[in-house]
């Protein structure tokens, strides 16, 4: 009878308050896991934003933006034949032109005339025909240009000429975008008929 009351005046405690103890405690673990990985995530959604945010404004800056090619003529033209008198010249050139395109697409321009100047006065001329700088290339083309004047003076070994032309065409990008740009020439060069060479070529 003394051992039952006092099993009753101090009754065990429960065996599964431990159970509940180490499930809440993992229940907690497993919420933690899961706001570690959110915070992951969202840092690497942040990187990835800031990530396409600088190559598309890397891109931009440079494949998408639209330079204006470069017009002129090339210090490798030639002089196939002179013929120089006391106040008068004619002379034949291989002239050599260059466009310059540095954008990431083509430019595609248009025929143009290039004037060929002594003493302000149009003394010749040449035509380029219609066509494309491929993206990053320099277009090279050879015209011949026979050029005459009646108005010799000065230094008839070296003749300085100028030459003159405006070039209109578009620069294609990602074959979708178009945008137009015009180059103005404006070159000066000598003519050495001694030499028949053409020298100290200099474009604006």
């Amino acid at each position: 009878m003394a051992e039952k009351e006092q099993q009753q005046a101090f009754p065990l405690a429960p065996t599964n308050g431990y159970a509940r103890s180490d499930a809440e405690a993992a229940t907690a673990d497993k919420e933690e896991l899961r706001r570690q990985k959110r915070k992951k995530y969202l840092i690497y959604f942040a990187a990835f934003v800031v990530f396409q945010t600088l190559i598309i404004v890397l891109f931009s800056l440079t494949v998408m933006k639209v330079k204006t090619p470069k017009f002129r003529v090339r210090s490798s033209s030639s002089i196939n034949t002179v013929d120089v008198q006391q106040t008068s010249f004619t002379l034949n050139m291989n002239a050599q032109f260059g466009i310059k395109n540095t954008n990431f697409g083509p430019y595609k321009y248009d025929s143009t005339t290039v004037s060929f100047l002594y003493n302000g006065i149009q003394v010749g001329s040449a035509v380029i025909p219609k066509s494309k700088a491929n993206f990053l290339s320099t277009k090279k083309i050879n015209v011949p240009v026979d050029l005459t004047s009646a108005n010799l003076s000065g230094n008839t070994e070296i003749l300085t000429l100028t030459s003159t032309a405006r070039l209109s065409g578009k620069v294609e990008l990602m074959l979708i975008f178009k945008k137009k740009k015009a180059v103005n020439m404006n070159c000066t060069m000598n003519a050495n008929t001694s030499t028949q060479m053409l020298e100290n070529v200099k474009c604006k």
